[in-house]
């Protein structure tokens, strides 16, 4: 192959990976000195000292507020199999059978390979591009640190690969990236602009992630102790809010 018709080919094959939505602008990160809210269980109004909401892809963003929309990015939702089904090569098997996230009962998504990387981002990028049109201002992509439940399936390399994929789909349709969990990789080194950060009081990651995003962490909590500890410790830096562990809509809300 000569080179210009390597170069050409290359050119084809981001372009169909990472395609530049007509509405794509400039991506913005989250406002600093606002609380949150991590809506993923249901939709539900959000007090005024709360600039910042975080939904899933399915539902509408919140008026007047920072809008992150929740995509899982590197497994499945359950609600989802039948879809998963009809792109059965790119769910991740051991033995023949899914592996599964034990604690939520989500598929992991195979991204072992470059080309398994590609049409998984392109399937993903659909919704990336949902979230824009619906007029979200960031995408949240669970979950980073899949790769540890995979049974070694999964490298950490390919999920650095596969993260920069998805980073590089986001900015093109105008919306910061958040790298979800995993504090101790610099997600800033694969593009993501912020972090959302499960229970990194809890785990004592809080410092490690501040470390990679200054102000740009929000922080969930579940347990009241670890919540405490948040806020005596990071409330003067990050955004921390504690939820109950189901994330429901009627459920668990407290601010620092």
């Amino acid at each position: 192959m000569t080179h210009r018709i390597w170069v050409v080919a290359l050119l084809s094959m981001l372009a169909s990976t990472v395609a530049t939505p007509s509405y794509a602008g400039e991506w913005v990160a989250p406002p600093s000195g606002t609380n949150f809210d991590y809506q993923l269980g249901g939709a539900r109004s959000a007090p005024g000292h709360v600039g910042i909401v975080v939904r899933d892809r399915q539902a509408q963003p919140s008026p007047g507020r920072y809008n992150v929309c929740y995509v899982n990015g590197f497994q499945t939702q359950r609600e989802e199999r039948r879809f998963w089904r009809r792109h059965w090569g790119l769910v991740l098997k051991k033995a023949g059978r899914p592996v599964v996230d034990e604690a939520w009962g989500e598929w992991l998504l195979d991204i072992r390979t470059q080309p398994k990387r590609r049409k998984l981002a392109r399937i993903v990028g659909l919704w990336i591009d949902g979230c824009a049109d619906d007029g979200f201002d960031a995408v949240e992509f669970d979950n980073l640190d899949s790769f540890s439940r995979s049974k070694r399936l999964v490298g950490t390399i390919d999920a650095k690969r596969y993260a920069a994929l998805l980073v590089a789909r986001a900015h093109a349709a105008g919306l910061a990236a958040a790298q979800k969990n995993r504090a101790q990789w610099d997600g800033t080194r694969v593009g993501f602009d912020f972090a959302i950060a499960e229970e990194c009081a809890r785990w004592r990651e809080c410092a490690d992630y501040i470390e990679h995003y200054g102000s740009s962490v929000l922080a969930v909590e579940y347990r009241g102790k670890d919540f405490r500890l948040a806020c005596r410790r990071w409330d003067d830096e990050i955004a921390v809010v504690r939820r109950d562990l189901a994330l429901s809509r009627t459920g668990l809300r407290r601010w620092c």
